[in-house]
C-alpha cells in the first residue's frame, strides 16, 4: 500500500501532535491523605490539590495558606505546608525555585521527624542540580548541589532517597572534578607546571572516582619531570598511584616503564580498584552521535560518563600549597603555632602589660629590651677630662647653667642673712 505525499505529512504531523500531548500532560498530584471526609480544612485542602493539578498554582497558595491560618490545628497542617513548597517547584520559574527551595527549607525545619522531611531535601538538591552550568562555566548552582545532596546523605542516610541521591553526587562531582581539570591542563599547556601539577594532584585526592583521574595523574607526573631533578620523587609517588589505583588504565603501561627508567619500584596493582574500573568500563555511557551534535544546545552538562560505583567523596576541598614552594620551618620562620585572636576583657591590660612588640624575636619571656643610649648630638664637641677632676663631668647645657647661678644667689643670700643674724646677737649682748 503506497502513500503519496500529502498523507505521509499528515501521518507525521499526527505523530508530532501525539507526542506533544503525551510530552505536556499534567502529573497528577500525590495526595498524601486519602480519607473521603467533608471537613472544611479537608475541602480547602482537596480544592488546593485540584488547582496545583490543573496548574492553577497562585490559587492554590492562596486556599493552602487560608487552611493554615483558619485551621491552626488541623491535621493537614505539615501537608498544606509541604503542598505550597511543592507548588513553587512545579512552577518551575527561577523565582519558583528559589521560593520552594525556602518553603522545603522551613518544613524541614518544623517536622524533621516526618518522613516528607528527607523528600524535602532531596528536592531542594534537584532543584540545583536541574539548574547546573556546563564544567566550564559558572560551578556555582553544581556547588550548592553537592553540599545539600551530601546534607541529604548525612541527616538521612536511611532514607528511600539515599540512593539517587548518591548517584546524583557522583554526577555532580564528575562535572566539579572536569572543571578542575580544564584549568589545570590550562597551565599545563601554558608552561606553568607547578601550578598544573598542583592543580592535577589536588583533583585525584579530592575526586578519585573521576573517569579522567587516570589522565590527571599521568599529566601530574608530566608536569613534575618538567621542573627537574629535585622533584623525582613526586613524579614517582604520582606514577606509583596511577599504577596501583588504575590499573586498567591506557597509561598504566607508560607508567610502569617511566617507574622503571626513574629506578623505582613499581606497585602491585589493587584488586578492588581494578574491579571497580572494570565494572565502570561495562556500564559506562557513551554520547550518541545526535548527542554530539546537539550538545551547544543543552544547558546543562553531560555526565553519562560519570562514575556508577563507589562512594562519593563528602569531605570539603582543602586548599594545597604548589612542591616548588619551601614550606617554612621553625628556625626560618621564628614562630610556631597558631595565631588566635580573642576579646580582651581586662580594660588596664594596655597600661599594666608590656608591649609585645618591644621585644625581639629570639628574646626570653618577661624580659624587656635594654634602653641604648642616646647619641650625642653632632654640634655639641665632647670635652675631654682633665687628670684634677675628681669625676667626669657631664657638659652644662644653657639652662643648666642658669639653674646653678639661681642655686649659687640663694646659697649667696642664706650666708648674707645668717651674718646679719650674728651680728645683731652681739650687739644686743653688749
Amino acid at each position: 500500500m503506497r502513500f503519496t505525499s500529502k498523507q505521509i505529512a499528515a501521518i507525521v504531523l499526527g505523530a508530532a501532535l501525539l507526542t506533544a500531548s503525551c510530552g505536556f500532560k499534567r502529573k497528577k498530584y500525590d495526595n498524601p491523605i486519602g480519607k473521603d471526609t467533608q471537613q472544611p480544612d479537608k475541602v480547602l485542602f482537596d480544592r488546593a490539590i485540584n488547582d496545583i493539578e490543573h496548574g492553577r498554582y497562585e490559587v492554590a497558595r492562596l486556599t493552602l495558606n487560608t487552611l493554615i491560618n483558619t485551621y491552626d490545628t488541623s491535621e493537614y497542617l505539615a501537608k498544606a505546608k509541604l503542598a505550597i513548597a511543592d507548588s513553587w517547584y512545579r512552577e518551575g520559574s527561577p523565582h519558583g525555585m528559589a521560593q520552594a527551595e525556602a518553603e522545603y527549607k522551613d518544613f524541614i525545619l518544623f517536622y524533621p521527624a516526618m518522613e516528607e522531611a528527607a523528600e524535602s531535601q532531596e528536592k531542594i538538591c534537584m532543584i540545583h542540580y536541574k539548574q547546573m552550568d556546563k564544567a566550564d562555566r559558572d560551578p556555582n548552582n553544581a556547588l550548592r548541589a553537592e553540599q545539600e545532596c551530601k546534607t541529604l546523605l548525612t541527616q538521612f542516610p536511611n532514607s528511600k532517597f539515599a540512593p539517587e541521591a548518591e548517584q546524583k553526587l557522583r554526577e555532580i562531582q564528575e562535572v566539579l572534578a572536569d572543571a578542575e581539570h580544564s584549568a589545570g591542563f590550562f597551565y599545563y599547556k601554558k608552561g606553568s607546571n607547578a601550578a598544573a601539577a598542583n592543580r592535577f594532584g589536588g583533583l585525584v585526592d579530592q575526586y578519585p572516582l573521576y573517569s579522567r583521574a587516570d589522565e590527571a595523574l599521568w599529566e601530574e607526573a608530566d608536569s613534575y619531570s618538567r621542573m627537574g631533578p629535585r622533584f623525582r620523587q613526586k613524579q614517582g609517588d604520582a606514577l606509583s598511584k596511577l599504577v596501583k589505583e588504575y590499573p586498567l588504565s591506557s597509561y598504566a603501561d607508560q607508567a610502569k616503564k617511566k617507574l622503571e627508567t626513574l629506578e623505582m619500584p613499581i606497585p602491585e596493582a589493587d584488586p578492588a580498584a581494578a574491579a571497580r574500573m572494570k565494572y565502570e568500563m561495562e556500564n559506562r555511557g557513551k554520547p550518541g552521535m545526535v548527542s554530539r551534535a546537539t550538545d551547544f544546545i543543552h544547558h546543562g552538562p553531560d555526565v553519562k560518563t560519570a562514575a556508577k560505583s563507589g562512594s562519593p567523596t563528602m569531605t570539603n576541598p582543602k586548599p594545597s600549597i604548589p612542591a616548588s614552594i619551601p614550606v617554612p620551618t621553625t628556625a626560618s620562620a621564628g614562630f610556631s603555632g597558631d595565631v588566635t585572636v580573642a576579646p580582651v576583657t581586662d580594660p588596664t591590660a594596655l597600661d599594666t602589660k608590656p608591649d609585645a612588640r618591644l621585644n625581639p624575636p629570639g628574646a626570653a619571656a618577661g624580659t624587656t629590651p635594654k634602653e641604648t643610649p642616646a647619641t650625642p648630638a653632632a654640634s655639641t664637641p665632647s670635652t675631654p677630662s682633665t687628670s684634677t677632676d675628681a669625676t667626669a663631668q657631664p657638659p652644662q647645657t644653657p639652662d643648666s647653667k642658669t639653674d646653678s647661678k639661681k642655686n649659687d644667689k640663694k646659697k649667696k643670700k642664706k650666708t648674707d642673712d645668717k651674718s646679719k643674724s650674728t651680728t645683731s646677737d652681739k650687739s644686743s649682748d653688749k
